[in-house]
């Protein structure tokens, strides 16, 4: 008896998907990337003296000799002293949060991971306090010769630290076990937590305003001098943590099929973690800690764009730009004259968001 039996046609070892994930979303970055110029226009031209479009462009092309629109002596001034360092560094540090925050949840394949996940905030945050209550009675010829920037500089040295205890805590036999990283990154966490603790109960009441301010994050330090410490650090995690998203790709079937598929995992791991802190930690340094942009921004570009992190890091990057540039607008604007931490507008903007990716149930993991 004959059967009509078709074979089954199987792909070629070649032909096989090598990644779980589907690009959708190539338009994505080029309309951030518009919006970020929009978002920063309008951010340097609103306060308490107005700038239009043309009198920027003027401003700026002024060296090429082009004029657009009249422009007084006082504008001028507010612009290249105060808001234009102030924008910048808006956008260098929502970017470096938000391409940090992708790689990161990338590496740990958890939607909750983000940068302050193994202690880059924390350690960050304790040597910041550790010297506004200390610093007059231990560090004065420090204080003195470094001023201001000693606060950032024990900031950026903390996160450094906090996060290299956590790397060699989670090594075993030379190997870095991601959950071992994350639990030990946990335990620094709260060992770090307790301690600011402890010193926030023996600062006084300037010292307490001092540390309230910065752990809530502001921009109002901005100039050019912070921008210039911070561009470098800036210009390392975001040009080349873009280029760690094929490994991440095949990192988001599990570890050992990535090793199967070629790619070096305890590379990869050192180098998203490298980059991560020394981005993360300098921002934090400079603007304190500012919450939810590394955890939030990778997941709603997830929901626009999919799972790709050859889209969802460089869009993350614009779309923290984005976010903390209008959260700094807001909160210079919102209660003027005064100004309120920028923490708390990120707060404001992230929370529901989150809350609202909770109840959908959306499934952004990339596992």
């Amino acid at each position: 008896m004959m059967t009509n039996v078709q074979p089954v046609a199987r792909p070629l070892p070649s032909e096989k998907p090598v990644l779980p994930v589907r690009s959708r979303g190539g338009w994505l970055s080029p309309s951030l990337g518009l919006l970020l110029g929009l978002v920063m226009a309008w951010s340097v031209g609103v306060g308490s003296v107005t700038i239009t479009i043309p009198q920027v462009m003027t401003i700026l092309l002024k060296p090429f000799g082009l004029a657009l629109a009249p422009v007084e002596p006082q504008q001028e001034a507010i612009l290249m002293v105060i808001r234009l360092p102030r924008v910048l560094l808006g956008v260098l540090v929502g970017a470096v949060l938000g391409v940090s925050g992708a790689a990161m949840q990338g590496l740990f394949r958890n939607p909750l991971a983000d940068p302050g996940l193994i202690g880059i905030s924390s350690g960050a945050s304790l040597f910041a306090v550790l010297t506004i209550v200390f610093q007059v009675k231990l560090l004065p010829a420090l204080s003195g010769q470094w001023g201001l920037y000693l606060l950032s500089l024990a900031a950026f040295v903390g996160a450094v630290l906090t996060t290299t205890l956590v790397y060699l805590l989670s090594r075993r036999e030379g190997r870095v076990q991601v959950t071992t990283l994350l639990l030990a990154g946990v335990a620094v966490n709260a060992l770090s937590g307790a301690l600011t603790g402890l010193l926030i109960y023996l600062a006084d009441e300037a010292q307490l305003r001092t540390i309230t301010f910065w752990g809530l994050g502001s921009l109002g330090g901005a100039n050019w001098e912070v921008v210039q410490v911070v561009a470098p650090f800036a210009a390392l995690s975001l040009g080349l943590l873009p280029r760690l998203a094929k490994p991440l790709n095949a990192f988001a079937l599990g570890e050992s099929q990535a090793t199967h598929l070629g790619i070096n995992a305890g590379r990869l791991k050192r180098s998203v973690i490298v980059l991560a802190t020394l981005g993360v930690g300098v921002s934090v340094a400079v603007a304190g800690a500012i919450g939810f942009v590394g955890l939030v921004i990778p997941h709603l570009v997830r929901l626009m764009a999919g799972a790709d992190h050859r889209l969802v890091l460089p869009a993350s990057a614009l779309l923290g730009a984005i976010v903390l540039t209008g959260a700094d607008l807001l909160a210079r604007t919102l209660v003027t004259p005064a100004e309120l931490p920028i923490g708390i507008i990120t707060a404001l903007i992230g929370t529901p968001v989150f809350l609202y990716m909770l109840i959908k149930k959306q499934p952004t993991v990339t596992t």
